[in-house]
């Protein structure tokens, strides 16, 4: 049951949500490729994961290439022998790449890149994955949403435009491909504490205001860490979740089930 000797692709694995996810599912025992474009914090991630007595590798890969989404895949599958798990965690924030964030001062070019990261990484990985996941009797897809795929938020223009589109994709995915026995599902985090988020919130005029905009909503008072979401990751992956298919999972600390604020409640977010 659980993970143990599925074989995963994790996209954007370094660091965040992806290494939480690499992490745990080694643990497990999955064997596990760790992709990214950030090569020292990737490398380091599974020269740890390793020495922890789990089975990892890593393998450079820049989503939007198509060439380089083709090498992954087979490389991955050269590595374990075959690919059960692709995990399309990689994703950009448009506050990584510019200060400009109004719809008047963002570049095409800054809205174009974060879409082809977080919209056409995600199909480029599905596409060349296919071949390989059509072998797997465990196959399965887990896509990166998030509460922005379902609202509104300040500065999130392209990111929130990007994960809606992640959402429906996953929906299609899941119709395409059921007749492989490809399960695709989709996970919409609230505010997880990585290096998105802390970018995101040293962009904002007002850091600490963002922060509580962000946090006040959590029913959960606190702010969301990787490895909350990499144990819904890998539930999603296992056995347990079977009869699970086309799904959009809320992992939010409780963020979309109201419209309101932790003050209301008389409650304040922890640190």
């Amino acid at each position: 049951m659980g993970v143990d000797g599925l074989r995963f692709v994790i996209t954007g694995g370094a660091v965040g949500i992806g290494a939480g996810t690499a992490r745990l599912a080694a643990s497990r025992g999955a064997r596990v490729v760790v992709s990214d474009m950030n090569d020292e914090p990737g490398q380091a991630l599974v020269e740890e994961i390793n020495a922890a007595g789990g089975d990892a590798v890593y393998h450079h890969c820049d989503v939007t290439d198509e060439s380089q989404v083709e090498g992954l895949m087979a490389a991955a599958s050269e590595a374990f022998g075959g690919i059960d798990i692709l995990h399309n965690n990689a994703g950009i924030h448009e506050s990584m790449i510019s200060k400009n964030l109004s719809l008047a001062d963002m570049s095409r070019d800054c809205f174009e890149k974060v879409m082809g990261v977080n919209v056409t990484g995600v199909w480029l990985c599905a596409k060349y994955a296919l071949p390989y996941l059509r072998e797997s009797e465990h196959a399965s897809i887990i896509n990166a949403g998030s509460t922005s795929s379902l609202s509104g938020y300040p500065q999130c223009q392209a990111y929130g435009a990007s994960k809606g589109a992640v959402m429906q994709l996953t929906k299609m995915l899941a119709v395409d491909l059921a007749p492989d026995g490809i399960r695709v599902n989709c996970y919409c985090p609230g505010s997880i504490h990585t290096q998105i988020v802390d970018k995101f919130l040293a962009a904002a005029p007002d850091p600490k205001a963002m922060l509580n905009t962000m946090t006040m909503t959590h029913l959960v008072p606190r702010m969301g860490q990787p490895i909350d979401v990499a144990e819904l990751v890998c539930f999603l992956a296992g056995p347990e979740s079977q009869f699970v298919n086309g799904a959009v999972w809320g992992i939010d600390g409780g963020s979309l089930a109201w419209r309101g604020t932790l003050d209301v409640l008389g409650m304040e977010v922890s640190a």
